[in-house]
């Protein structure tokens, strides 16, 4: 398990790299796609809850350091969405296309919501997405339509990334 934590992080660290620079770069309403999110959505649900609260804090963690937000903000967020899309292990089959969009934008929506509960709670503190922008909509829409492609890709480093592959 420990491996491919740390083997899920390395890629995290990667693609919050590839997302903070280049992506933003090529951003529609200041948002682009979350591909942190996706990768902690593959190894969760390969790997099961554990994994993927661990991957969620560490990816969450980085991703505090590389933005302006709250120190243990997104922490807090891809912990409990790494648990909970670790949780749907077993219960659904995976196939190439339609599950790892329906994955991604639950996921993308479920940050939102909770990005939102957080803004209610510490208002300055924390910011949730504009509700008069389609910043949203347009995270929603780049995470579905890029999760096939993702999960397709990381499927590649299968033996890295999901415990019991060889």
């Amino acid at each position: 398990m420990i491996k491919n934590v740390l083997w899920t992080s390395l890629f995290a660290f990667a693609a919050a790299i590839l997302q903070s620079t280049l992506l933003m770069r090529l951003a529609m309403y200041r948002a682009g796609p979350d591909i942190v999110l996706v990768i902690l959505i593959f190894s969760a649900y390969y790997n099961g809850p554990m994994t993927g609260q661990l991957t969620g804090f560490l990816s969450g963690v980085l991703l505090d350091f590389l933005s302006a937000s709250p120190l243990g903000l997104n922490a807090l967020i891809r912990t409990v969405i790494g648990a909970i899309s670790g949780l749907v292990k077993g219960f659904l089959i995976l196939d190439a296309v339609f599950f790892p969009m329906l994955l991604c934008a639950i996921g993308t929506l479920f940050k939102a919501l909770l990005l939102l509960l957080l803004h209610i709670l510490f208002s300055e503190e924390v910011h949730a997405y504009p509700l008069t922008e389609p910043t949203l909509l347009v995270e929603l829409t780049l995470n579905t339509f890029l999760a096939p492609f993702l999960f397709a890709l990381l499927n590649q480093f299968k033996s890295l990334l999901v415990k019991g592959e060889k």
